[in-house]
């Protein structure tokens, strides 16, 4: 998982602050020494590492560290704060043209992601009522028309194509003015992945931005690259002066260095993420968040995020009062798993939770097909007993297990964790009846 061998790290560093009641300057330059090596291990840029180093170490000698009666806190605060300023403080969200179309160009090397996350960036503007046009750019790579044709299809989203014996220079002209003529406001260009040093391809990127003057050139980068996407993102900069970067594969095993560099080595920021395989898995970037992350304070704004995606408004006010009046049953059950499953892997929404140990859960075994499991159970029971468990004996769990392909054993764990969920939303809404008098809990003061 992302930067969880960094987190790790930076919390033993951490440790070391802890331990000490005050602190010296010498406690504060060993405590530097261990962060700059996390950094340095998780493939940060070096000149980034030693700026990012020397500005934590000045502000945390002041008098408001060293004098502090919880110094480590403050520490803290100042590794997240700098982190923050070194990923570029806010979210840099995407510009849109004032007279219509906004041209989005996509570029990259090959492999990087370009075809697919031209796909999930134009899903993710439609949610927000765009009406996207993908452009297939790239007349070299065998079925790469075919392959944004097919996710083209799977979201329901027009691709522009004319083939493989057109320049893409005059593909994309003539999308424009495709898109002109046929009231689509987002324009995608899905350019031939390349290698930075190939002269004729990147001349070929510099007359498609000529030719149609895009709003947005968005760098798409391989995190897995490490230190290799900040080389291409400088080269891809110098050549074209992109506008922002699309970092891929977020979710996979590696060292984060890449997220940590790119806007300080080349001034430009990362806009957008990809997290997961399937098409909805896209993220606006975050430094905030994302410091927060590392330092293991989880991300609970994008936890929210993703749940109101899933969620509106009646739908919550009816799960609420299902949870209520204690009507809350095994049909709710199964959609609300449904719904979670949307919001991306267990192991993700995990991350995001505030204490979780980054490390611990990068190497803890998440069996993601229980879900599946569970699915399977609850449809091979009929709508009555999903509707009321309680009819739900002996012969019936047989019943259902054989139909699911499980286990007895594993209907009675899934019936036993339905029940425990229905005692725990009794006590929850005996909670709401009641109110939180301060006679009623114990402690309390007002």
């Amino acid at each position: 998982m992302m930067f969880s061998g960094l987190s790790e790290k930076m919390a033993n560093a951490f440790k070391k602050f802890k331990n000490k009641g005050k602190l010296t300057e010498a406690d504060v330059k060993e405590g530097m020494r261990e962060i700059k090596m996390a950094l340095l291990e998780a493939d940060v840029n070096f000149k980034v590492v030693k700026e990012f180093t020397k500005n934590v170490q000045e502000r945390c000698v002041g008098s408001d560290v060293l004098e502090s009666l919880v110094p480590s806190q403050q520490i803290v605060k100042i590794v997240n704060e700098e982190l923050t300023k070194l990923m570029g403080e806010t979210n840099e969200r995407l510009e849109f043209s004032k007279k219509s179309p906004t041209v989005v160009m996509m570029c990259g090397l090959q492999g990087a992601g370009k075809t697919t996350h031209s796909a999930k960036l134009a899903a993710y503007f439609r949610k927000q009522g765009k009406r996207p046009l993908l452009v297939a750019c790239d007349v070299y790579r065998p079925a790469a028309i075919k392959q944004l044709e097919v996710v083209g299809a799977q979201l329901n989203i027009p691709v522009f194509s004319m083939g493989d014996k057109t320049s893409p220079v005059e593909i994309a002209k003539a999308a424009v003015e495709h898109a002109k003529l046929h009231g689509n406001d987002l324009v995608f260009l899905d350019t031939a992945g390349r290698l930075h040093v190939d002269e004729d391809l990147m001349d070929e990127l510099k007359n498609i931005k000529a030719a149609v003057e895009p709003t947005e050139i968005l760098l798409v980068v391989d995190a897995m690259t490490g230190q290799d996407a900040v080389n291409v993102a400088q080269s891809f900069n110098d050549l074209l002066d992109i506008t922002g970067v699309v970092m891929t594969k977020m979710d996979g095993d590696t060292r984060g260095g890449a997220a940590l560099s790119i806007r300080h080595v080349t001034g430009k920021p990362i806009k957008f993420i990809g997290t997961g395989e399937k098409l909805d898995t896209l993220e606006p970037f975050h430094p905030e968040r994302m410091a927060s992350r590392i330092l293991g304070m989880g991300d609970v704004l994008s936890l929210i995020e993703k749940a109101e995606q899933q969620y509106d408004e009646g739908q919550a006010k009816e799960l609420e009062r299902k949870m209520r009046d204690q009507s809350f049953n095994l049909e709710d059950f199964l959609e609300q798993s449904r719904q979670i499953r949307q919001m991306g892997s267990m192991q993700q929404l995990l991350g995001m939770i505030p204490g979780i140990n980054q490390a611990e859960l990068a190497n803890a075994n998440i069996d993601e097909r229980q879900l599946d499991r569970m699915e399977a159970i609850i449809l091979s029971m009929t709508p009555a007993e999903r509707q009321n468990p309680a009819i739900i004996n002996a012969s019936r769990r047989k019943r259902i297990a054989a139909g699911s392909g499980m286990k007895v054993e594993d209907v009675n764990r899934l019936l036993k964790q339905f029940e425990q969920m229905q005692k725990m939303m009794k006590q929850f809404s005996g909670l709401g009846k009641k109110g939180f008098g301060k006679k009623r809990i114990p402690g309390f003061r007002r």
